[in-house]
């Protein structure tokens, strides 16, 4: 019998705490060379990310990714952050959470399921580039 990782389970227990205390929730994720993630973003080898009900789409967290869509430079891009990448999950008003130690025999599963999901993305968003593009239109 295998024990589940308890991870998944604090990330969304702390996030629904944040939406609860009408909070700002932040996950905190570890840049990985094979994570496809906005570049620009990224310091000190991580990146952070607003995921609130106003700065995402379509969120899910389930126990082996995190996954929504945010706009970055007015560009739309679904991401899927493996739940081994995330370093912590807080309240940015009150900068309190939860850290987590790093998973040293999780890391070969966390590079597999990051360079796994990594090719999906830039497919799907190649994809997704392609068919919606903006348009304006002057209305009189």
């Amino acid at each position: 019998m295998t024990i589940n990782s308890t991870k998944p389970y604090l990330v969304r227990a702390i996030y629904d705490w944040c939406l609860d205390s009408g909070f700002t929730p932040h996950i905190s994720v570890q840049a990985f060379p094979e994570l496809f993630v906005p570049k620009e973003y990224i310091k000190n080898n991580e990146i952070v990310f607003n995921i609130s009900v106003n700065a995402v789409q379509e969120l899910i967290i389930n126990n082996d990714i995190v996954s929504f869509t945010a706009r970055f430079n007015g560009v739309a891009r679904k991401l899927e952050i493996p739940i081994n990448a995330i370093n912590n999950i807080f309240a940015k008003e009150v900068n309190q959470g939860i850290t987590f130690s790093d998973e040293k025999e999780g890391n070969q599963d966390t590079m597999s399921a990051i360079k796994k999901s990594s090719l999906d993305q830039r497919s799907k968003i190649s994809l997704d580039e392609k068919i919606r593009k903006p348009k304006l239109r002057i209305i009189k």
